[in-house]
């Protein structure tokens, strides 16, 4: 018994390996087209497909040749795909053809795709530039005369939009005719829990949430949502526990990581949050967002040296950011180095003259370097602006 246990532990272990061997193929590539090489994605997808034969790498693949506009080879890529997970190049087969202005090929992929589990939304297609130019054909328009949506599926839709557009008292309204005629479907309960967070209803979403969870275990768009929920309950422990549950199921979205490390920064795990933002440094090296935690999660594990690398690295990479000057300068503030300080708050103030903190922390700064009567200005201005805070520093040093 135990040689079987041993056994099932080292197969479910080369499969995990295995399995993350093939989402930094895929992380890889996706960083490399996003950034303008999409001849060095399909080399590394190239490799990929000699450790694995995965539809994802075949979707990934095609996506960068259709990028370089090597219509053959993304065309052979999506058939490849198909032929591994059933339908799941079928959308990407509709795009190429409509681009190459094939109507009735792309329409067949395109009714392919509607008819399969990777249908898209009735607003994705329609915003889609490739099938621009077929919208005013004959065949498009005599398509769409056909319901290929279901009556719950438009009313959700419609609640997705009015929630994009900040309307959750009309999206409510959707809701409750929806629940009256369909009952509680997993995609209205999903709706649900929607309009709860966006509502703020955190602790309502996680319970909705949870519930479709235990039903769809390892559901993407489920585990997302309840990251968010768990975020807004400021639970950045659980949170860092649902990222991993994506991380860990393959989803390659080199995002999760910065949104893990800053759940492991909110929880004093500095060394987890290093190891994630130096692996999604290593696909996106030049990211403001990164960069900046990286710098911040530096100067909470008490290395302000090594923050104030990172600052300085990002100020090079973003000169006209505020942001970017603001986090060196709180970096310089914490080591008080006063006139660093100044001016790089100075900097960012120019960019940006509304951010009350970055006018309280240089009032703060020119306090300690001497300089009253230009700190009691900062410290007015801060205040002019809504800081609260300042009104302590006004009384205490302004007031004669």
């Amino acid at each position: 018994m135990k040689k079987l246990i041993i056994l099932v532990w080292m197969i479910v272990s080369t499969l995990s390996v295995y399995g993350q061997e093939v989402v930094d193929f895929l992380l890889k590539a996706k960083a490399n087209t996003e950034s303008g090489n999409p001849d060095n994605a399909v080399r590394i997808l190239n490799d990929a497909l000699k450790t694995a034969k995965s539809s994802d790498i075949y979707l990934e693949r095609a996506e960068a040749n259709l990028t370089l506009g090597n219509y053959s080879e993304a065309i052979s890529d999506y058939n490849e795909a198909n032929k591994l997970t059933s339908s799941s190049g079928e959308y990407g087969l509709s795009r190429i053809y409509a681009l190459k202005k094939d109507v009735s090929t792309a329409l067949y992929h395109l009714e392919m795709n509607l008819e399969s589990s990777f249908k898209k939304s009735e607003k994705v297609i329609m915003l889609d530039p490739a099938f621009e130019l077929l919208q005013n054909s004959p065949q498009w328009r005599q398509f769409w005369k056909k319901e290929w949506y279901t009556g719950s599926e438009k009313a959700i839709s419609e609640i997705e939009y009015y929630l994009s557009a900040g309307k959750i008292d009309e999206s409510k309204s959707i809701l409750s005719d929806l629940e009256k005629n369909y009952g509680n479907s997993e995609d209205i309960l999903y709706a649900e829990a929607s309009i709860n967070l966006a509502s703020g209803k955190y602790t309502e979403t996680v319970k909705v949430i949870t519930n479709l969870i235990a039903v769809s275990p390892g559901n993407e768009k489920y585990l997302r949502m309840l990251a968010k929920a768990q975020t807004g309950l400021s639970n950045p422990s659980g949170a860092s526990v649902t990222y991993s549950q994506l991380l860990d199921s393959g989803v390659a979205d080199a995002e999760l990581l910065i949104l893990r490390a800053d759940c492991y920064r909110k929880t004093g795990e500095n060394e987890k949050a290093l190891a994630d933002i130096e692996k999604y440094l290593k696909y996106y090296p030049e990211n403001r967002t990164a960069l900046s935690l990286a710098g911040r999660v530096e100067t909470a594990s008490g290395d302000n040296l090594k923050a104030l690398q990172y600052f300085s690295i990002n100020l090079k990479l973003h000169p006209n950011d505020p942001e970017c000057y603001t986090d060196r300068a709180n970096s310089y503030l914490v080591s008080k180095s006063w006139d660093w300080a100044i001016n790089d708050y100075s900097m960012s103030l120019d960019l940006k003259p509304g951010n009350s903190d970055a006018w309280l922390n240089k009032g703060i700064a020119l306090l300690n370097a001497g300089k009253i009567d230009d700190a009691c200005h900062d410290f007015r201005r801060s205040f002019s602006l809504g800081n609260k805070r300042a009104s302590e520093y006004i009384s205490n040093n302004c007031i004669k």
